[in-house]
């Protein structure tokens, strides 16, 4: 039979809290007294003041713009930037040297039909040697002398270059007489395999040889590939892409003079907005060993000058590069060299408000053939920057697919090869610790600080 409850009468109930109250009272005073306690529970940082320290320290390290008065001053300090982000960044390593210095070569496969006035035509190229680019070229029909050229880029879209907004800007482009390269990027598409994610390209890098050298090659042979057509204007060359693709844009339009027009998109930004934006950061191509002891994207967005570019940034970006904190110190830093040039509209921004988010949709696409149309045919009242409507022309992955070797390189086997060149004698720090511990000071740009 259950125990009955019994219920306390009113006066013993109050008893009781009371009771409990003053227990909880005196522990509260025992503790508030205690003064080791008190020192303990005292806050010795501010709130994210760690967080706050290390963006300050990352940001005074970044390079800041120089003071140039001149154009030619400019010009050849741009120069040297470039010699020495490619030399001492992109081709680190003798390996990477000797990709850079192989020959291009170029598979073609079939030619299909594009839509009115133009075809399409598979191709594969290597962007050094063993690894092969899968890509597209659209071409227009009838051209008449030559034609401006544009290299297609994309970012992380897993059907990689047969992403629809991606297709329709390079229709749009051959119906108006520009040829376009559609590449697929690393780990996109064709080449989505494991050992072609952005982050193995580390592996690269623990070998002595730059991971991103690969990323790098696979854009300036895409621009071999175009520039070695018949047809192909050598003056009037372009580069666009959204994210990733936006990433790649800035890299080899800064890097590669052949480019004179470039539309990177929702792609980059500085340093410096990194250092309080962790959503810009990008993976490690973006990011790259070593890029900020030599240059920032201020200094590559301002080495188009006496070319052209429109930066493109959306308002309300979901992903990264948000308008808001991206654009500006891109064009306060960009634009003096521009105007240095004597060329000022040749810098041009636009900020996308519909959708305004992560996207190169058609408002995007429209603001880049309007640019286009200004800086490749001025003049030419005939160039209209509205869409031709192409969604029925749009190819299936199937379609667009290119036969690949079956033994394509990726960065493990690429890097799997490199460490077989790396030494075998006794390790140098044991040999000589002095001297490992200098280099090793060298390599990771140990400071001292005074305490």
């Amino acid at each position: 039979m259950p125990t009955p409850i019994r219920l306390l009468p009113r006066a013993g109930l109050a008893m009781l809290l009371a009771a409990s109250a003053a227990t909880a009272a005196d522990k509260s005073a025992a503790e508030n007294s205690d003064p080791i306690r008190k020192l303990l529970e005292r806050p010795l940082l501010a709130s994210k003041q760690t967080q706050h320290e290390a963006e300050a320290f990352c940001d005074e390290r970044v390079p800041r713009m120089p003071a140039v008065k001149t154009a030619a001053e400019w010009d050849a300090l741009a120069n040297k930037l470039r010699r020495d982000v490619l030399d001492q960044i992109v081709f680190r390593g003798a390996q990477a040297r000797q990709w850079r210095d192989a020959r291009t070569q170029v598979v073609w496969g079939e030619t299909m039909p594009g839509g009115p006035g133009y075809r399409i035509r598979k191709l594969r190229y290597e962007a050094l040697p063993g690894l092969w680019i899968p890509a597209v070229l659209y071409e227009p029909e009838n051209l008449a002398g030559k034609a401006p050229v544009h290299l297609a880029v994309n970012g992380h879209e897993r059907v990689g270059k047969s992403v629809p907004y991606k297709q329709i800007r390079c229709i749009n482009l051959a119906k108006r007489g520009i040829v376009s390269l559609n590449v697929e990027w690393l780990y996109m598409g064709q080449l989505r395999t494991e050992q072609f994610k952005h982050y193995a390209m580390n592996q690269l890098d623990l070998c002595g040889v730059s991971g991103l050298a690969p990323f790098y090659l696979a854009m300036s042979r895409g621009l071999d590939v175009l520039l070695a057509l018949a047809d192909a204007d050598a003056a009037r060359v372009a580069v666009s892409g959204l994210s990733g693709g936006g990433w790649q844009t800035i890299f080899i339009s800064s890097l590669d003079p052949r480019v004179t027009l470039c539309n990177p998109v929702a792609g980059y930004s500085s340093f410096r907005t990194r250092a309080f934006f962790p959503t810009d950061l990008g993976d490690s191509e973006q990011t790259p060993n070593d890029l900020a002891t030599v240059a920032d994207y201020t200094h590559l967005t301002a080495m188009m000058a006496g070319r052209a570019a429109l930066l493109t940034f959306n308002a309300k970006d979901n992903c990264c590069f948000a308008a808001g904190h991206a654009l500006e110190p891109l064009l306060q830093a960009a634009a003096p060299m521009f105007a240095l040039h004597g060329q000022a509209s040749r810098l041009q921004s636009h900020v996308n408000h519909d959708p305004g988010t992560h996207n190169y949709e058609r408002d995007n696409r429209e603001a880049f053939y309007r640019f286009v149309g200004d800086m490749f045919f001025p003049g030419d009242r005939a160039w209209n920057p509205k869409e031709i409507p192409s969604d029925a022309e749009v190819k299936t992955n199937a379609d667009l697919n290119v036969e690949l070797p079956e033994n394509n390189l990726d960065f493990n086997q690429l890097a799997r090869a490199a460490v077989q060149g790396l030494p075998r004698d006794p390790p140098f720090a044991a040999r000589d610790p002095a001297a490992a511990r200098a280099k090793l000071r060298d390599i990771v740009h140990f400071a001292d600080h005074a305490v």
